[in-house]
């Protein structure tokens, strides 16, 4: 219990002669000087934002076009009479890449999560240089995913070695920038605001992402082959065309690069961590897998990411096959871009709608509302004809649970990591735990998902660099995209009812940590005061 701020002031000046205690000097007047709280400004906030770009357009570019490149450009010229492409990757490589890739990358999580945690404070902070010397490796192992090696063995290794370094890399960015939003603030409502921005520009990022890497690829020429038997001038102006396209991949890899560049050095100049006052009190070090086992067995954290697996392996299966849907079940294969972009867009105009809306009626009112709503949408996409006009305006409305995907999970993470230090108040430096294994688990996931679809593109009889595909692709890519993410859903938000801080639970945890941190100022107050009548003796 917090000691009374008058009987302390009171046994303070019983010690001093009655003479020294002029009524300038009493300690009691400096005690009971309220501690003004530090709030964030709009320009923290937005340079806050601004660093969650990098792993959204680098993540949306990969996810959305990586597959389709790996399946139709990835492949070496070979000059000979009989063939123009020997050497490509097969459906069975590319699932190889595509899962090896994506479970690496949540195998990274913790593992960064474990050397963050051991890392020391510095100038930067603790949370800064790891952000800082991940950025230049990360931009050029991303730009040599794009590229395509001249020569016709090894490219399964080449594709698999840089995927997995860039996700690796990324990793040392993104599990400490998640981590920060426990560090720009101590109060609730100002991390939940900075989260808001931080959506916001996330969802531009994969707008950005999307738009620069669909638009530039779709300006040159989509090389594909109307018949296995076509003869070899076809082919050879196929070999002109795809080069072309390998180029156009360069150029937004390029682009994407400077962006990462340009949005990590906003994010290092334009934030400053803050630790909290009782952390700063700890002298003994939580070791890791303590604190691991603490975090794991901490229920309202299991049930927030049983919940939002479901639902993000959902949304992301969309995202891994909608290119190959749109080029080959819908048949708009110039079109597959824009849609992309009219989803994202769409997504990026409601993250503040979103935003208010669990503002005023409730974080799990946003879950059930904002992401059950795209299981109509996805029905209907399933049902209906290949028609345009439809396909935009579901689109559109689709955009619309992309964004509560994208900010839901963010903005409840710090609500479970609250409720955590009430019940353990001395155990500190857990943060990044909390944030790479919510990471670790979505990730592995949806690799394990990935490898698994486009796996069953192979053993559907999926042709490489066709201008159409069977019957029997054209419907699994349909399932993929439609059917399987309703299932997932549904799992997913029957799976939240279990998660328990509503409303009301936050409001009292909100209460509790406040009293929390006015006792810890309010400790390390008594301490300088005592230091000061000491000198003053």
């Amino acid at each position: 219990m917090a000691k009374g701020e008058g009987a302390e002031s009171g046994s303070a000046a019983g010690l001093l002669p009655t003479g020294i205690l002029q009524a300038g000097e009493r300690p009691v007047q400096v005690k009971k000087e309220p501690k003004k709280k530090k709030q964030l400004s709009i320009c923290n906030k937005l340079c806050y934002a601004v660093g969650g770009a990098p792993y959204q357009v680098t993540g949306c570019a990969l996810g959305f076009f990586l597959q389709i490149y790996l399946l139709d450009v990835a492949q070496v010229s070979e000059e000979s009479s009989f063939s123009c492409y020997s050497s490509q990757v097969d459906p069975f490589s590319a699932s190889i890449i595509l899962f090896v890739g994506r479970a690496w990358d949540a195998i990274t999580d913790p593992l960064v999560g474990f050397c963050i945690s051991k890392s020391p404070w510095t100038r930067l902070g603790r949370l800064m240089p790891w952000i800082t010397f991940s950025t230049p490796l990360a931009i050029i192992a991303y730009f040599l995913i794009w590229f395509v090696p001249d020569f016709h063995q090894g490219q399964t290794l080449w594709y698999l070695l840089f995927y997995c370094l860039f996700e690796t890399l990324v990793t040392c960015f993104h599990v400490p920038y998640s981590a920060l939003t426990m560090f720009i603030s101590t109060e609730q409502s100002e991390r939940d605001s900075a989260t808001a921005y931080r959506m916001t520009v996330e969802v531009l990022g994969t707008v950005l992402g999307t738009a620069i890497q669909g638009q530039i690829v779709g300006q040159a020429d989509s090389p594909c082959i109307p018949d296995a038997n076509a003869s070899t001038v076809n082919r050879t102006q196929s070999s002109t065309s795809i080069k072309e396209t390998q180029n156009a991949y360069l150029l937004a890899a390029g682009v994407i690069a400077s962006i990462y560049v340009i949005c990590a050095v906003i994010l290092i100049l334009g934030v400053r961590e803050q630790r909290e006052s009782y952390e700063t009190q700890q002298t003994k070090q939580m070791p890791f897998f303590r604190g691991l086992r603490l975090v794991m067995s901490h229920g309202p954290y299991i049930k927030l990411i049983a919940g939002f697996l479901f639902t993000s392996l959902a949304f992301m299966l969309v995202e891994g096959n909608f290119a190959l849907f749109c080029t080959y079940t819908l048949g708009f294969r110039n079109e597959f871009q824009n849609l992309l972009l009219a989803i994202m867009f769409s997504a990026t105009v409601t993250i503040p709608i979103w935003q208010w809306f669990l503002t005023r009626f409730g974080k799990k009112t946003a879950v059930y509302i904002g992401i059950s709503s795209a299981v109509p949408f996805l029905i209907l996409v399933a049902l209906m004809e290949s028609n345009l006009i439809v396909t935009y305006v579901v689109a559109v409305a689709a955009g619309i649970s992309v964004a509560a995907a994208f900010l839901l999970p963010w903005s409840m993470l710090p609500d479970v990591i609250d409720d955590f230090h009430l019940k353990q108040p001395h155990i500190h430096g857990t943060e990044p735990i909390f944030f790479s294994f919510y990471v670790f688990f979505t990730k592995f996931a949806s690799g394990v998902s990935l490898g698994i679809s486009t796996l069953s593109l192979d053993f559907t009889g999926y042709q490489t660099r066709g201008c159409s595909q069977p019957a029997r692709v054209k419907f699994t890519l349909k399932m993929l995209v439609t059917m399987a993410p309703i299932v997932l859903i549904l799992i997913g938000l029957l799976l939240f009812k279990l998660y328990p801080i509503d409303e009301e639970k936050r409001r009292q945890n909100k209460k509790a940590l406040q009293a929390l941190r006015e006792e810890a100022s309010s400790s390390g107050c008594s301490d300088t005061d005592s230091t000061e009548l000491a000198s003053i003796l």
